[in-house]
Parts: C-alpha cells; sequence; structure tokens
C-alpha cells in the first residue's frame, strides 16, 4: 500500500515530518515577519512537501514578501516536472495557512484550481 508523508521545511532548514497546523502557522509567521534569512544571505522561506512512497511529490514553498510557488514532481527525487511551476503572491499569512492547509489534505485538484498567475 502507498504511504502518503508531509514535511515541513522551516526557514532555518530544519525538516518536521507530519507537521502540525501550529508549526505550520509557526513557519510562516517566520516568513511574513521577515525573521528568516536563506543559507546564501536572501529572502528566507519555507516549504511544504506532500508525496507518496511510491511516487507524485507536491512541494510550496511560501517566501519572504508572499510569493508562492506550487510544483509537481513524478518523484521526491524531482527528477521529471509533472507541470511547470505556478506562482502567486499571497499578501496575508492567513491565506498562504490556508494554502498549506489544503496540501495537507492532500486537495491537489483545488490547489491547481487557484488564480496562479502562469495558468495556461
Amino acid at each position: 500500500m502507498t504511504q502518503a508523508w508531509l514535511v515541513l521545511t522551516r526557514p532555518d532548514g530544519r525538516d518536521v515530518a507530519a507537521p502540525s497546523e501550529a508549526q505550520l502557522a509557526a513557519a510562516l509567521s517566520d516568513v511574513y515577519g521577515g525573521n528568516t534569512i536563506s543559507p546564501d544571505g536572501g529572502p528566507g522561506s519555507a516549504v511544504l512537501r506532500f508525496g507518496y512512497d511510491d511516487g507524485l511529490m507536491y512541494e510550496m514553498e511560501v517566501s519572504s514578501g508572499g510569493a508562492v510557488r506550487f510544483a509537481e514532481w513524478s518523484d521526491r527525487d524531482c527528477e521529471i516536472a509533472l507541470a511547470s511551476p505556478r506562482t502567486m503572491t499571497v499578501k496575508q499569512q492567513a491565506d498562504a495557512l490556508q494554502l498549506w492547509r489544503l496540501m495537507a489534505q492532500r486537495q491537489v485538484a483545488k490547489i491547481r484550481s487557484q488564480p496562479w498567475l502562469n495558468d495556461d
């Protein structure tokens, strides 16, 4: 049977497996509060990923300023992109948390139906 997993990569680079909503909110608070700097010195970000042991992986990165990027991959190693990455700007932290809730619930169709800037 295929096992689903969920991992949050916090702005400090630490991974949290099966994060709680409070942990998701705290990571977004760090990003939106400007309390993060990436290892290369640029604006910080946090990434929520979910996938399945035998295949598909989805990731949503939220960066300082509310830049959101959603990507779909064939596997955890990001070997084959299943679609071009989608982007949007989300000014409110609560709206970013709602997107991450959809990720945590594995609601890919609802995520795809969001108003992405580069939809076809």
